[in-house]
């Protein structure tokens, strides 16, 4: 596929050989130091970062063919601002192959790095976003979580691609609905669809709160924030539990930085005053999730047997502006959206 017309910032497309040495290496070039082969027959300088979430994108979609294929899955959500897909596995550090979705009539060969999805396509799937030709939203999330091994993995994609206001859950129901029909993944889909959320502000609150489910039959509120009497804002927990008082935290790296350990003992005083509970998650429990199931039952244990709590109320009062939807999310101006958005860009 011609990228020519590719305008983002950083990215090199990749070149096939010229003999003139003008608009490519020529092939005494090519085999040495100053290039790099990124396909068969293209090439890359070697001094590009080919392990770069954006080039490698642009480097497999040089694979396309001309017709009815895109950039797909993941990569097509980070091209586009999706600020949580960064090609790169639940672990944090193994790379996931660049997905391309081309019509069931064309043939492209997989090759590392790559991942081919001969499947159905429109031509109302396709954008060009910047110049690359990437499937429209909807489109690469449901291929995303055609992709996902687990639950988790699956709302999380979901609960990501939300977070960054490319798709609400409407749009997924009304638009992935049609296309579902008699599909084998479909169940994966409308079973991830059912227990997404727009308000979540990182993948480990979707495991965090999964979890939850699994240990309580409770599905928590995400990100609810919480006030006094009095209408002041008091803090706003990673999920809550109204019924029963309990709020839960995902405690990260982050949480040790800047005095904000110090900021959060505070907090946990506050919170014991109000009568609630609250449970943490630590990085550790994502491999053993035992203990996290373990500690939810047991903080639901200790609110039981607390007096009632008072003093807060999820009311919002008339000052507050509620951004806990794609849709409000999106009517905000960009002075807005950097000032009531910035609990979630941290």
């Amino acid at each position: 596929m011609d990228l020519s017309g590719v305008t983002r910032d950083g990215v090199v497309i990749p070149v096939p050989l010229d003999r003139a040495g003008i608009t490519g290496p020529t092939p005494w070039q090519a085999r040495g130091p100053e290039w790099r082969r990124s396909a068969h027959g293209l090439y890359t300088p070697a001094y590009v970062d080919g392990d770069a979430p954006e080039q490698r994108i642009v480097e497999a979609a040089a694979l396309l063919p001309d017709l009815k294929a895109a950039v797909t899955g993941w990569a097509s959500l980070h091209w586009q601002g999706g600020r949580w897909f960064s090609g790169l596995a639940m672990d944090g550090a193994t790379p996931l192959p660049v997905p391309l979705a081309v019509d069931g009539r064309h043939r492209l060969r997989t090759r590392p790095g790559v991942r081919v999805f001969e499947d159905w396509l429109e031509e109302s799937d396709i954008v060009r976003v910047d110049g690359l030709p990437v499937t429209r939203p909807v489109r690469a999330v449901t291929t995303e979580v055609r992709r996902a091994r687990t639950l988790i993995q699956a709302v999380t994609v979901i609960d990501m691609a939300a977070f960054s206001d490319l798709v609400s859950l409407e749009e997924l129901m009304a638009d992935a609905g049609p296309h579902l029909v008699a599909r084998p993944w479909a169940r994966k889909v409308m079973t991830a669809l059912a227990e997404a959320d727009e308000n979540v502000w990182s993948p480990r609150e979707v495991e965090m709160r999964l979890l939850w489910q699994e240990s309580v039959g409770v599905r928590p509120l995400c990100n609810i924030p919480i006030f006094d009497e009095q209408g002041r804002h008091l803090f706003t927990p990673d999920l809550f539990d109204p019924e029963s008082g309990v709020g839960g935290e995902y405690d990260g790296v982050l949480h040790l930085e800047d005095g904000r350990r110090g900021r959060d003992v505070v907090r946990e005083e506050m919170v014991r005053d109000l009568g609630l509970e609250l449970v943490t998650m630590v990085s550790a429990d994502s491999a053993n999730r035992d203990a996290f199931r373990a500690r939810v039952k047991s903080t639901y244990r200790r609110a039981r047997s607390r007096p009632t709590s008072s003093g807060w109320t999820l009311e919002q009062p008339a000052w507050w502006v509620d951004t806990s939807t794609v849709d409000r999310r999106r009517t905000l101006s960009d002075s807005q959206r950097a000032r009531l958005l910035k609990g979630q860009a941290a």
